[in-house]
C-alpha cells in the first residue's frame, strides 16, 4: 500500500524542488532547465522568478543570455510563451508538436487560413525571416501578399502556432530599449536543428524532479498535453497515496521534504509555473482560492509565500530613474517576522530591478 502524504509535506517538496526553500547556489542555465522554463508571456517575468530563487542572481546577467542566445523565448508548454534553454528549446519543441497542430486546427485561425497549404506557408515564413527578423505586421504583408485569400492576421496567428518561431531580443531583456516583437526560426536563431521527439519518459522525468510528486492530470496541465497516464503507470517510478486518495507518482530516488522546514516568506513571479503547472494547485494555493491569484482573462499575479502557501500578491509600482516601489496585498495580517523578512526582501529586489532608481519602498497595503 503506497504511503499517504499530506498536503503540508507536498508543499515544502515543491519548494525544495523549484529552489524556494533556500537560494541555490546553481547557474543560471542550469537552474532554467532544472525548471523546465520559466512562463514569459510577460517578458520580464523570469527575472524576479529567478532573483527569488538563485543566489547571486543578476538582472544583467540573464538579459546576456538571451542576446547570447544561450536562453529563448517562445512558445511552448500550454502554448504560451516560456524561457528555455536553447537546448531544451530544440527538444521541448518537438515533443509538443502535436499540442500546437492540435491548436491551430481548433484555434479561430484555422477558419481565416482555410485551403492554405501549411507547408507552404511555413516555407515562405522561413524565407522570409531568414532575410532578416519581422514583426507581425510585416509578416502579414509578406505572408498576406502570397496567399491574397486569407486573412492575413490568420496567417501570421498560424504560422506562430505550427512553426517553431522564437521571440528575439531587446524584447525580453531587462530594461533594454526597443524591445518590439520580431521572429525567427529557433533552429536559425540557435544554429542547430530541431531535436527528433525525444518521447514523453524523460520529460516526465524532469518534470517529476521539478514539480513531483504528482498525478499525470499535474503534468497535463503543466504540459497542455494529454494521454501522460499510461506513460507513468509504464515508467518505474515510486507512487504514493494523496490525502484526497488520488495516486502521485514520483522519482524512485527521490526523497520529499521534512513538512517541519521552515519556508521563509518569498516574493514569488507573476505567471510563475509554481502556481500553473498542477491540477490540483492546493499543494501552494492552500485553501486560497484561485480567482484571488487568477483573473478572469488570465492573468497571474505576483504572490507573496507566507510559511509555503499563497498568502497574498505583490507587484512593481516603479518609474525608471525615479523612486521604486514594491505594493504587497496580503490576504490576512501578516506576523511581524513575515513582514520584516517582505521589507527586506522587497529592497532587495528593488535594487536588483531598478538600480538607478533614486529611492526604494516597500509597501504594505491593508489586507484584501
Amino acid at each position: 500500500m503506497p504511503a499517504t502524504v499530506n498536503r503540508r509535506t507536498l508543499n515544502r517538496t515543491l519548494l525544495d524542488r523549484q529552489l524556494l526553500l533556500e537560494r541555490a547556489d546553481m547557474g543560471i542555465e542550469e537552474a532554467v532547465s532544472h525548471l523546465l522554463g520559466l512562463q514569459s508571456q510577460v517578458p520580464g517575468s523570469p527575472y524576479p522568478g529567478l532573483w527569488g530563487r538563485l543566489r547571486g542572481f543578476t538582472f544583467e546577467r540573464l538579459g546576456r543570455l538571451l542576446t547570447e542566445r544561450r536562453v529563448v523565448r517562445l512558445g511552448l508548454m500550454r502554448n504560451t510563451v516560456h524561457l528555455v534553454t536553447a537546448a531544451d528549446a530544440l527538444r521541448l519543441r518537438s515533443w509538443l508538436r502535436p499540442k500546437f497542430e492540435r491548436d491551430w486546427r481548433s484555434s479561430p485561425w484555422a477558419a481565416g487560413t482555410t485551403g492554405v497549404d501549411m507547408s507552404a506557408l511555413v516555407a515562405l515564413g522561413r524565407r522570409a525571416l531568414r532575410e532578416r527578423p519581422l514583426g507581425p505586421a510585416e509578416l502579414k504583408a509578406v505572408l498576406g501578399e502570397r496567399f491574397p485569400a486569407a486573412d492575413p492576421e490568420s496567417l501570421v496567428g498560424a504560422l506562430r502556432t505550427v512553426a517553431p518561431l522564437v521571440q528575439l531580443p531587446p524584447r525580453g531583456v531587462w530594461g533594454a530599449a526597443g524591445g518590439g516583437l520580431r521572429y525567427a526560426f529557433l533552429d536559425d536563431w540557435v544554429g542547430r536543428p530541431l531535436a527528433g521527439d525525444p518521447g514523453p519518459a524523460g520529460t516526465v522525468r524532469r518534470y517529476l524532479a521539478a514539480y513531483g510528486p504528482a498525478t499525470p492530470a499535474d503534468m497535463q496541465k503543466w504540459s497542455g498535453l494529454t494521454g501522460l497516464g499510461p506513460v507513468f503507470a509504464g515508467m518505474d517510478l515510486r507512487t504514493y497515496t494523496g490525502e484526497d486518495g488520488r495516486r502521485l507518482y514520483d522519482l524512485p530516488d527521490a526523497a520529499l521534504a521534512d513538512p517541519a522546514l521552515p519556508a521563509p516568506a518569498r516574493f514569488v513571479a507573476d505567471f510563475d509555473n509554481l502556481l500553473l503547472s498542477h491540477a490540483d494547485r492546493t499543494r501552494i494555493l492552500g485553501d486560497v482560492p484561485k480567482t484571488r491569484v487568477i483573473t478572469v482573462n488570465g492573468l497571474v499575479r505576483g504572490t507573496v509565500l507566507i510559511d509555503g502557501f499563497v498568502g497574498g500578491t505583490w507587484r512593481f509600482e516603479r518609474t525608471k530613474g525615479v523612486a521604486a516601489a514594491v505594493a504587497v496585498t496580503p490576504f490576512t495580517a501578516l506576523r511581524a517576522a513575515d513582514r520584516d523578512t517582505l521589507a527586506e526582501e522587497g529592497a532587495r529586489l528593488l535594487a536588483a530591478a531598478d538600480p538607478a532608481a533614486a529611492a526604494y519602498d516597500v509597501r504594505f497595503e491593508p489586507p484584501a
